[in-house]
């Protein structure tokens, strides 16, 4: 026998002193009935207390309430064989992380704002395939499609800002990186999750467009950032960071190129506000509707529910237990 919620067996032992207290009130009543009456008038008093049937009801009343309990557990003998088929998208996040990310006009930046959006997004998935590409001056696929979201958080988890050796930001380089990580074949639609402030030093994202076009790979951007800009924290105890001239890096949103990648795919841009990245919005309002295809097909054991027996047990319990009047 298996149990589907086999963790509510673990309060089971409490039966034991519940049954207990259970017939322990019952003798309290019998005794404070023959501190009433003497024995030999007390059938004449309440003629119809019954200690013997008074057991019985209350014996009954307790199996009925353990079988409820046991049905709440899920008992499961026995199985069929079913053909589980899970559809989905193929979805990739790029993630800047050059130290831009690191500007706090959202706090504590713009990177950590980033990663709490993306775990929000995950929650909403559903047998769809994540993966993350993580860039700067260069570009990896830190962690290939995947169904094993804890996996996929674990390596959300280990980003940095300067994790990718080489600096500045390389947006096409990135978007290259992820069109190379879609396989080949494939019904659903691509979803490209580009998320970043904007700012690129190398390459020309746009150039990319017929080719993000002929492989049906929409672009969600979700510009992290505010118009205004901030500073660059330096390293640690260095203040700002600054040019080679001496003068204190500002970095802000910037927006033409994520609103024209976005658009001329057929994705969506989104500007972030602090405490709220729009990432989860996105999904909900445009991603979640795509086509989504077969991504796999099994066979997989299906064990038979049992809990019906158990609550048609307890209710014929009930109903014998109101029979003894």
């Amino acid at each position: 026998m298996k149990w589907g919620q086999i963790q509510l067996l673990a309060w089971l032992p409490l039966a034991i002193p519940l049954a207990w207290a259970a017939f322990a009130l019952l003798r309290r009543r019998r005794r404070a009935l023959e501190r009433l009456a003497a024995a030999a008038v007390l059938p004449e008093l309440a003629p119809a207390w019954n200690p013997a049937r008074a057991r019985a009801r209350l014996g009954l009343r307790l199996a009925a309430l353990l079988l409820l309990f046991l049905a709440l557990a899920r008992p499961q003998w026995g199985f069929h064989w079913e053909d589980v088929r899970r559809t989905g998208l193929d979805l990739l996040v790029v993630l800047d992380t050059s130290r831009s990310m690191t500007a706090a006009d959202f706090k504590p930046s713009r990177l950590e704002q980033a990663k709490l959006g993306i775990r929000d997004l995950v929650r909403n998935l559903r047998g769809d395939r994540i993966g993350l590409v993580p860039f700067a001056g260069a570009s990896i696929l830190q962690c290939p499609l995947t169904i094993d979201y804890a996996a996929f958080m674990m390596t959300l988890d280990d980003l940095y800002a300067g994790l990718i050796p080489r600096g500045g930001t390389a947006i096409e380089q990135a978007l290259r990186t992820a069109a190379a990580a879609f396989p080949a074949d494939g019904a659903a639609d691509r979803v490209i999750l580009l998320v970043t402030d904007g700012e690129d030093h190398e390459g020309d994202p746009l150039s990319l467009l017929p080719e993000l076009k002929e492989k049906n790979i929409r672009v969600y951007a979700i510009g992290i950032g505010t118009l205004a800009g901030d500073m660059i924290p330096g390293g640690e105890g260095e203040g700002y960071f600054k040019d080679r001239q001496g003068q204190v890096v500002k970095s802000a949103l910037r927006e033409d190129v994520l609103q024209t990648l976005a658009l001329e795919t057929g994705g969506t841009y989104v500007r972030s506000a602090p405490g709220d990245t729009g990432l989860e919005r996105v999904f909900r309002e445009s991603i979640d509707s795509l086509k989504r295809a077969e991504q796999e097909s099994r066979t997989a054991r299906i064990h038979e529910e049992r809990f019906v027996w158990f609550l048609a047990a307890a209710l014929a319990l009930l109903a014998w237990e109101a029979l003894l009047t």
